[in-house]
């Protein structure tokens, strides 16, 4: 037979030494990229340590680092709020409603202060955004979010009051601190959430600079009020949030978030002397 024409092949005990290289190379490379993953980055970057290692590797692989025990929400609930949002309830009003607004504003003195600032468990108005009023306003009047006294007050009021009310809220002196933003020390919550839960960064609607039309300014807030809202959106006793968004996040914090949340924007209270005249 002509050898000239017999295929040669590479030697059979060539292959096991380049498969075991390339399955050493694969583990390695493995290997270094569950540590720059789940240690390094974990490491230099404070927002992915929020709830640390093991919340990393689970939002890596896509799965919850805990699942929801709170219960089933209810199967049929009765709509939370009617209220529509439009630009046009933030459109700056003339002197003539902002006047008649603080006329009216003279029954509310009593919880809200008297000029928007509260000293009590009520929450603060002055300068709140005039949609924010509206809405409120417009949901106790019609039973979507309840209260005694303000389902009372509401009740008697036209939606031209109303829209007087927010108007002159909205005009006075703005007596509160700067917005919270990304450059301070924030919670965990406030500042990237978790989203494992389904609980978005508080800053993402409440911040001054992302600020989601509709939704409060909170920095200053009373603590306990605070406290108090959150527990009822996760109870469902106030359901007057458009798609349940607060209640799909509030239905998943701890009594220690919270605190937490609560105490923090309470914290930024406008100083002494500052409050408006």
């Amino acid at each position: 037979m002509d050898e000239r024409h017999t295929p040669r092949t590479a030697p059979s005990s060539h292959r096991p030494v380049g498969w075991r290289r390339s399955v050493a190379a694969l583990a390695g490379l493995t290997a270094v990229s569950l540590l720059v993953g789940f240690v390094w980055l974990p490491s230099v970057h404070e927002d992915f340590t929020a709830e640390g290692l093991w919340a990393s590797i689970c939002r890596a692989a896509g799965v919850p680092a805990r699942w929801y025990t709170g219960g089933t929400a209810p199967a049929a609930a009765p709509p939370g709020t009617q209220v529509v949002l439009a630009r046009e309830m933030a459109r700056p009003r003339d002197a003539g409603s902002v006047g008649r607004g603080a006329t009216l504003a003279l029954n509310c003195t009593m919880c809200h202060g008297a000029h928007g600032m509260s000293t009590s468990n009520a929450p603060n108005l002055a300068g709140q955004y005039p949609e924010v009023v509206i809405k409120q306003l417009l949901d106790y009047k019609h039973g979507h979010r309840v209260n005694a006294v303000m389902q009372a007050l509401a009740a008697s009021l036209s939606e031209q009051d109303i829209r007087d009310l927010a108007a002159y809220y909205a005009s006075l002196p703005k007596a509160r601190t700067a917005p919270t933003t990304y450059d301070e020390t924030l919670p965990a919550l406030v500042r990237v959430g978790a989203p494992l839960r389904n609980i978005a960064p508080c800053i993402s609607c409440h911040g001054g600079i992302d600020q989601k039309f509709g939704t409060p300014w909170i920095e200053g807030m009373p603590r306990d009020y605070l406290v108090a809202q959150l527990r009822a959106f996760r109870s469902g006793e106030r359901r007057n949030d458009p798609q349940g968004v607060m209640r799909t996040m509030a239905r998943q914090m701890t009594d220690a978030e919270i605190e937490e949340v609560a105490t923090f924007y309470a914290r930024k209270a406008a100083p002494a002397g500052v409050q408006g005249h």
